[in-house]
């Protein structure tokens, strides 16, 4: 399967990125970066850390959006440090940035190839995304589909009361993303607060005695120390890899298809995933929205294609 991982690195984002690397069913066609977690320059900076760290120089890495499309930019260096992979200690990239637009790549990339067979990743601000819909809308309906971490229902908000980080930073980018019609399968708070870096998980990755394994050991053991804290849990979600697990093996979760609307007009619930869950109100489904995953499946699979880099 061909897809375009569109990130803005961070710790989760770097073991998602990881994981397709790892896994040959899976042909990465380009990782486009976006400011989120942290601002462009870094997200444009740690996916080649994360290339070279895979020993995927081959891979082209684009600079996308520096804000959101109509706010300024809301970061998160109190969850992922201050370069965004603080955690191990990884030389700076020698790969080069490519001179061509994320956006342009994105659309440029759905036009050449056959219509229906290029998935988009995006596991940070949907703002790339909602870019090269609105530039090229004729490319909605070229996407096999859109797998994205964002968005909660039960959880709510992870950044507000309200809402989770990426659709916060920018819902108008979500909104104009899951109104385009493009099929969506969604990776909200719900299900990714289940696929916990526990101790034992946490020591699979380094007992692997590989700069991959020590590497993801050491970027949980920094990303971890926020969430037990603030949730009180026995370790760090893994929130990103979600999406490139359930494009590998989407026996491991299960949710359902319904309407999701993006609030992005209330100062109380901005970046707010109304999730009709229930199915109370006749709005067209739009997504199928996760909601549980096997995580001992989902660590297995995680530990065994780490591995392999």
């Amino acid at each position: 399967m061909k897809i375009i991982i569109d990130t803005d690195p961070g710790q989760d984002d770097a073991v998602a990125i990881l994981l397709a690397l790892a896994s040959p069913e899976i042909e990465v066609l380009g990782i486009t970066a976006v400011a989120g977690n942290v601002p462009l320059d870094l997200t444009t900076k740690n996916a080649r850390i994360i290339c070279e760290l895979a020993r995927r120089t081959d891979i082209p890495v684009f600079a996308g959006a520096r804000q959101p499309l109509k706010r300024p930019l809301v970061t998160a260096e109190h969850v992922h440090g201050r370069t965004g992979l603080d955690g191990p200690t990884l030389p700076d990239p020698t790969m080069p940035l490519q001179d061509q637009d994320a956006v342009e790549f994105i659309i440029e990339t759905l036009r050449r190839e056959e219509a229906g067979t290029v998935t988009l990743v995006p596991i940070g601000p949907l703002t790339n995304i909602a870019l090269a819909l609105l530039k090229a809308p004729d490319i909605a309906e070229r996407i096999e589909r859109i797998v994205l971490m964002g968005g909660a229902y039960f959880e709510v908000g992870n950044i507000t009361p309200a809402a989770e980080f990426n659709i916060y930073v920018d819902p108008e980018a979500a909104e104009t993303v899951f109104r385009s019609g493009v099929p969506l399968v969604v990776m909200p708070l719900d299900v990714t607060h289940k696929a916990l870096v526990t101790k034992a998980r946490n020591d699979a990755f380094r007992q692997m005695d590989t700069p991959v394994g020590t590497a993801v050991a050491q970027m949980t053991d920094f990303f971890e120390r926020f969430d037990k804290q603030k949730y009180g849990s026995d370790g760090a979600p893994l929130h990103d890899p979600c999406t490139v697990a359930w494009l590998l093996k989407p026996d491991l979760f299960t949710g359902r298809e319904i309407n999701v609307e993006i609030e992005c007009l209330s100062d109380l619930t901005r970046g707010m995933t109304v999730a009709d869950w229930w199915g109370i109100t006749d709005r067209p489904k739009n997504s199928l929205f996760i909601g549980d995953l096997d995580a001992d499946g989902f660590f297995d699979l995680l530990t065994d294609r780490l591995a392999r880099l």
